[in-house]
């Protein structure tokens, strides 16, 4: 039987044959497709005809679909919907697939070809997505090593193979320690929580086979728990599990892995002629140095653990109040912040959350794309990879845009977080396609699910993300949608959270689960009070995971990072009921990849950016404008990386924003 991988998908919209594909097939179609994808790549450099943009750079743009389609989709179902078989195949291709991109970049003639038209660049007549093709193709090159000779070139491919393997060893054994642990609740450790939370662990010992409630270590109960538990003894027991994750000894520890990660980038950036790895990876993004990016760390730095002390001050009278004389610790920071809010905001998560529905919150994601850039969307019944997914093809002026997929619920084969990918890029060539979106979230089952508000702004950042996707309107897949700059990429994610906050956004769509009564004016005018509620909290958590992970990779690494972690702490003067949002050996945006190396500062820098951005269309006609909707895709989200990020920005904006509308933002400065 033909492999349902390979060959054309004669499905509805192109998309992966899901229901037809089985996890024997991954194998041997990678086998397959790395094969025509090494005699695709071995042509182009073996062409006797003198090198072109069409017959290298286009050929290049055109080769590898079939490996593409292959691992779109192992890679969408090993990190959404995990099993032993497929950690396995993660195992095995990962080292399969860094010598195949390495065998690519030690492809001399290849790169001669590239050093070629890169040398005559002036002379080719390029559109301008032409040449920021070139420029791309040829900077990646160089990058990957393709420069580098002998025993040398040798030793970046030992490098390359070694951090795949590091990076996916972390992913499995951060999946490894959240699904092992589970805490069990008796009908009286239920006191004082919330109805909703009660009916979250109740589904989630259901799915684990069990009679009875349970807390796991999903954000989106653990969290909840924190905030409500009135057991200072069971939130400790849970905020110890959650926060050992990868750190628990045996064989799921990472902390070895940082280490050895860290080390082989260090020697990378050295063999590449770069004094640090952080010097190497921040050169393509917008920051350009590690100093601007600590620049930027400690301005927001200082006003926020400010801000976090007098909270602090206040939450621990709270304490007090309750007869508990203990410093007050991480595991109390969340519970009595909640109480705190309650009293001063009159805010109840538990009396908002029935307003906060996931479908209602799905309907409002796609009724502001509606109402910002026509897009229009009708649910479709396609074979997907689990029954929780759902599919709605994208259109606009019944013309086809893009295939959206939502996956929304957490699980235990599904890693932690939240996140955006296409399984299929925007593209007019070497034909058209509309780019296949998916969000992935991880929000506790219910009948209905309800979101908590931080819920509800992940599901738009995430939504973000895909409308910088399906809005993609470039020639070449490499600059499509969210192939950006780093830290350029979450400003069309965060800026979309914005919408969240409009009132009459809330007043459609935030409606009651039993009554269906619009969430009442005075509730509302709470959520939006309370929006930068424990913002000191949340900035100093955030600030002191991105000042850790860019001290690990300025500079020598370090042979201890869990020391290193301590001494930043330290220097910082880390408040003590505070903890780094992520930890090093759960720290997954850094070492299950190198995407988010020397550059978890990038949301940051995003929201800089996103604050400004909003503020243009407050200034303009309100939340809705025309015509900066119009400006944003036109310029930001239809452009991809076709063009510089700065230069983007500054033909949307007209000019680059500063930390004050960050700091005004998360109100830290009046």
């Amino acid at each position: 039987m033909t492999n349902p991988l390979l060959g054309a998908w004669d499905t509805p919209f192109a998309v992966a044959p899901f229901d037809r594909i089985d996890d024997a097939d991954f194998a041997p179609a990678l086998e397959t497709a790395l094969t025509l994808a090494r005699a695709e790549i071995a042509a182009i450099a073996e062409d006797p005809e003198a090198p072109t943009f069409a017959n290298t750079i286009e050929a290049l743009e055109a080769s590898g679909k079939a490996l593409d389609k292959v691992l779109s989709v192992f890679f969408t179902v090993a990190g959404a919907d995990s099993n032993p078989a497929r950690q396995a195949l993660q195992r095995d291709f990962a080292p399969k697939l860094s010598a195949y991109s390495s065998w690519i970049y030690a492809q001399k003639p290849l790169f001669a070809r590239i050093e070629g038209l890169w040398k005559q660049r002036e002379t080719l007549e390029l559109s301008d997505e032409q040449a920021r093709v070139l420029m791309l193709t040829h900077r990646g090159f160089v990058r990957h090593g393709a420069a580098l000779n002998g025993a040398e070139e040798a030793r970046m491919q030992a490098i390359m193979a070694r951090l795949a393997e590091l990076g996916t060893a972390f992913t499995q054994n951060l999946l490894a320690d959240e699904a092992g642990w589970h805490m069990k609740l008796g009908e009286d450790d239920l006191v004082g929580l919330p109805d909703f939370l009660i009916r979250s662990a109740r589904a989630a010992g259901a799915e684990k086979g069990l009679d009875g409630p349970i807390i796991t270590l999903s954000r989106s109960l653990i969290v909840p728990f924190l905030q409500f538990s009135p057991r200072r003894d069971l939130r400790k027991r849970a905020f110890d599990a959650w926060t050992a994750r990868g750190a628990n000894g045996g064989d799921t520890d990472n902390r070895g892995n940082a280490a050895e990660t860290l080390a082989l980038r260090h020697e990378r950036a050295q063999l590449l002629g770069y004094d640090s790895f952080a010097a190497f990876k921040l050169e393509t993004e917008m920051a350009k140095t590690p100093g601007a990016v600590r620049d930027l760390l400690v301005q927001v730095w200082e006003p926020a653990k400010a801000q976090a002390d007098r909270d602090a001050e206040l939450l621990t009278e709270m304490m007090r109040e309750d007869g508990i004389n203990a410093d007050l610790a991480p595991w109390d920071w969340r519970y009595y912040a909640e109480k705190r809010r309650q009293a001063e905001h009159d805010l109840d998560e538990a009396e908002l959350k029935p307003y906060l529905q996931l479908n209602r919150m799905i309907e409002a994601a796609f009724a502001c794309a509606n109402r910002l850039f026509g897009l229009e969307f009708r649910p479709v019944q396609i074979p997907l990879y689990h029954h929780d997914c759902r599919a709605w093809e994208v259109t606009r002026g019944g013309e086809h845009i893009a295939v959206f997929i939502g996956d929304y619920f957490a699980r235990a084969s599904k890693r932690s977080g939240a996140w955006c990918s296409a399984m299929r890029g925007q593209a007019k060539f070497p034909e058209k396609q509309g780019p296949v979106v998916i969000n992935v979230c991880n929000f506790a089952k219910g009948d209905p699910a309800l979101l908590s508000y931080d819920d509800a702004r992940t599901l738009f950042h995430e939504f973000g993300h895909a409308l910088h996707q399906m809005l993609s309107d470039v020639t070449y897949e490499s600059v499509s949608g969210t192939s950006v700059a780093r830290d350029f990429v979450e400003l069309p994610s965060q800026l979309y959270e914005h919408w969240l906050e409009v009132p009459e956004v809330l007043r459609e769509f935030a409606t009651h689960a039993e009554t269906g009564a619009p969430m009442p004016q005075a509730l509302l005018q709470k959520v939006l009070d309370a929006a930068t509620f424990d913002m000191g909290f949340q900035t100093v958590e955030y600030v002191a995971s991105a000042l850790v992970d860019l001290s690990f990779h300025d500079g020598a690494p370090p042979a201890d990072p869990m020391a290193r972690q301590a001494e930043v702490l330290a220097e910082i003067g880390m408040p003590e009921a505070i903890t780094m949002r992520h930890a090093t050996p759960q720290f997954a945006h850094v070492f299950a990849g190198d995407g988010y190396s020397s550059g978890y500062y990038s949301y940051m820098w995003s929201e800089v950016m996103d604050a400004d951005a909003f503020a243009s269309f407050e200034e303009a006609g309100g939340a809705f404008d025309p015509e900066r909707a119009r400006a944003l895709e036109q310029h930001i989200l239809s452009r991809g990386g076709s063009a510089d990020a700065e230069e983007l920005y500054l033909a949307f904006r007209g000019q680059l924003p500063d930390a004050r509308a960050l700091l005004k933002g998360r109100g830290l400065v009046s």
